[in-house]
């Protein structure tokens, strides 16, 4: 319908789809004013907003089992060497830093406390978890299937990884048998992939129509008061941005010697062209320049870790994770221990390997860390229209977080590079 020429909805899917879900949450946010405690209204609207619920979780499964196979398995083990493990070390503990930082901002600052949505949807579903060692004992499933079936994140998660590095050391046998089979494997999980993507970009056409609905019943029930919490939330993240440049990117930048300074002047380029086209695979181009001409990050490297870390890194990302997932607890009324904290760091650290480059991963991993912690997203539940509130202000957060991903990939390339010695002090000092 969106190709045809003059067509009725053509206006609706050819216009940015951020800018519609905003437009949404601003729109549901003003009739939802005006029309206060409007029960015929909230009924009627209601199953509209449920429906984004019931379709988010109907993608979110399958999401997770074709990205991260896929992006587990896309790295050869022949191509990683030195440069390839460091890096993805690098990544994973910038990203665990990332969401620690994201949890403290958000346990700080405590978004969402003292509005409670208790009376909008029914009762909050109380965050259960267990025990520490439990936790760390469940992320490896007894039945991999199982899990797949009942949507237990972090054992799908586990039994991704662990099938998808697999699959990249069979797609690199020299047994010609074994690694033909392996690449039809690969093939069926990116097409599956790439299906998934087209499934999940049909949802995200909907979104601007079930924020708007979930947003009305918020505003109705809570009228302007919900605004606060929104720019609570809002400001959470972009100061958790700020801390990971500060304490994680500078202070690395120090270790190794390199002015910190200098890296903010450089790096400028990719990160303004992440925070406009919020895209780190569309900034790639301009991030590889910048390596190359601007920091002196040679191409046998920049080549391998830009690419890598526009799959894999996620510290933008993860910061949200974690001021959102604190946000919606708070709001529900029901805070998260420190098993719960915990729980969130191993999902969000895990899911970012490979869900990165899928369109509204941001709304999908968010999805996968609430499941995690107990926080059902389920239709008509206050966690779901929590989570609606979310991804109303979602386009506004999304340029802070991708711009961030940007900015940990350029690190990352600029700080292997000095590792091996291969940094152009030359370009670096211009």
């Amino acid at each position: 319908m969106s190709e045809q020429k003059g067509g009725i909805f053509s206006f609706y899917f050819k216009s940015n789809l951020l800018v519609r879900i905003l437009i949404g949450l601003i729109v549901g946010a003003i009739f939802g004013i005006v029309f206060q405690n409007a029960s015929q209204a909230i009924e009627f609207l209601r199953p509209f907003g449920d429906l984004f619920i019931r379709l988010l979780k109907m993608i979110m499964v399958p999401v997770i089992v074709c990205t991260l196979i896929v992006g587990t398995s896309s790295i050869s083990p022949a191509q990683l060497g030195k440069v390839g493990v460091k890096i993805i070390i690098f990544y994973l503990l910038t990203s665990l830093f990332a969401i620690i930082i994201g949890l403290f901002v958000g346990t700080v600052i405590a978004p969402g406390e003292g509005m409670m949505l208790e009376n909008i949807a029914g009762t909050a579903k109380e965050a259960k978890a267990p025990t520490l060692v439990q936790i760390l004992l469940d992320i490896v499933p007894t039945n991999p299937f199982g899990s797949v079936a009942k949507g237990e994140v972090l054992p799908t998660i586990c039994f991704c990884v662990f099938f998808g590095i697999a699959l990249a050391f069979c797609r690199d046998s020299k047994d010609e048998k074994v690694k033909n089979s392996a690449d039809v494997v690969f093939s069926f999980f990116e097409g599956m992939s790439e299906v998934m993507f087209k499934v999940v970009g049909w949802v995200m056409q909907y979104a601007p129509i079930g924020v708007f609905a979930l947003i009305f019943i918020v505003f109705s029930k809570s009228g302007a008061d919900a605004f606060g919490p929104l720019l609570s939330v809002t400001i959470s993240v972009y100061i958790g941005l700020l801390l990971q440049i500060v304490l994680v990117y500078c202070v690395i930048c120090l270790i190794y010697k390199l002015s910190p300074i200098k890296f903010l002047k450089k790096v400028r380029p990719p990160m303004v062209t992440a925070f406009v086209t919020r895209s780190s695979g569309a900034t790639i181009p301009v991030s590889m320049e910048t390596a190359e001409k601007d920091m002196g990050v040679p191409r046998s490297i920049f080549g391998f870790t830009i690419p890598v870390g526009a799959t894999i890194n996620m510290d933008g990302t993860t910061i949200y994770l974690g001021v959102c997932a604190i946000f919606i607890a708070n709001i529900v009324g029901v805070p998260l221990n420190f098993s719960q904290q915990l729980t969130v760091v191993l999902t969000a650290v895990l899911a970012s390997i490979g869900t990165a480059g899928v369109p509204g991963a941001g709304a999908i991993m968010l999805l996968m860390v609430l499941e995690s912690v107990g926080l059902k997203v389920e239709a008509g539940s206050v966690v779901a229209i929590a989570y609606g509130m979310i991804l109303g202000i979602d386009a506004i957060l999304d340029m802070g977080r991708t711009s961030m991903n940007v900015v940990g990939d350029m690190v990352g390339a600029v700080i292997v590079a000095k590792s091996e010695n291969e940094l152009d002090m030359e370009v670096w000092n211009r």
